[in-house]
């Protein structure tokens, strides 16, 4: 059993790396005509795996190019292979390989772009829930409504960014793209009430609120929360968003 997990693990690592030799256990008539039926199956599968994070990443690869892209997709796939058979989850780390990935150093936001990216994924396949009708806000006692927490849809997600990811986002959605300034902080709200998955553009403090609520935090909590990310913090308007985006599941006192 072991020489079977041995020749397992040695093809594994082969199987991504060009540096490492094929594996002793791989043969042929001819060992040179083993190597080439190996090469040849080396790159299908890291082509397959670029395919899966282009289709994940479209707007990374829209912002570097699609020859960049897949160099560095390359590298990500090397250094971070599958783990799961299941692809659609593949690529959680890829964001924080492009923060310390030296070539993509002059699009400071690309990081954050595909955090956003991933995200959206993540709410995609999130589990389905519905949401509370606006009225079950409006019958709460105002006297006590910073001491109720709400429950967030399991598709919910806040990125904060140091960038305005959401417009960036936005903006390479149309066929055409119209230059925009990378400076300016944004939050996003990633979310699937109902049947798609939704992006909106958060001021910084309602991202914090909404954040705070989602990690189980009281009305009040999450209230101070934003009021201590920005000044310009809002929380009648926070609420509103908390209430519009139809993402609240349930209300606990």
């Amino acid at each position: 059993m072991s020489s079977l997990m041995d020749a397992q693990a040695d093809f594994a690592a082969a199987l991504l790396s060009t540096a490492t030799p094929v594996p002793d256990s791989i043969r042929g008539a001819l060992r040179g005509r083993a190597e080439r039926r190996f090469a040849v199956y080396r790159n299908n599968v890291a082509a397959s795996l670029i395919e899966a994070l282009a289709g994940r990443f479209p707007v990374v690869q829209r912002l570097v190019g699609e020859e960049f892209f897949r160099a560095m997709a390359h590298d990500y796939v090397v250094q971070d292979p599958p783990r799961s058979p299941l692809l659609f989850q593949y690529g959680e780390s890829f964001a924080q390989f492009i923060d310390g990935f030296a070539p993509a150093a002059p699009i400071p936001y690309l990081a954050d772009v595909a955090r956003l990216e991933y995200l959206r994924g993540l709410a995609y396949h999130a589990a389905d829930a519905e949401p509370l009708p606006t009225a079950a806000f409006a019958a709460l006692d105002g006297g006590r409504l910073a001491a109720f927490k709400v429950r967030l849809h399991p598709s919910v997600f806040v990125l904060a960014s140091d960038y305005p990811v959401v417009t960036i986002w936005e903006a390479n959605q149309a066929d055409t793209v119209v230059p925009i300034s990378p400076r300016g902080r944004e939050a996003a709200l990633v979310a699937r009430p109902f049947i798609e998955v939704e992006t909106r553009r958060l001021a910084p403090g309602t991202g914090a609120f909404l954040a705070n609520l989602k990690s189980g935090s009281r009305i009040g909590e999450a209230v101070a929360a934003g009021a201590a990310a920005s000044p310009a913090f809002n929380a009648a308007e926070a609420l509103a968003t908390l209430i519009g985006a139809n993402i609240s599941v349930g209300i606990d006192a």
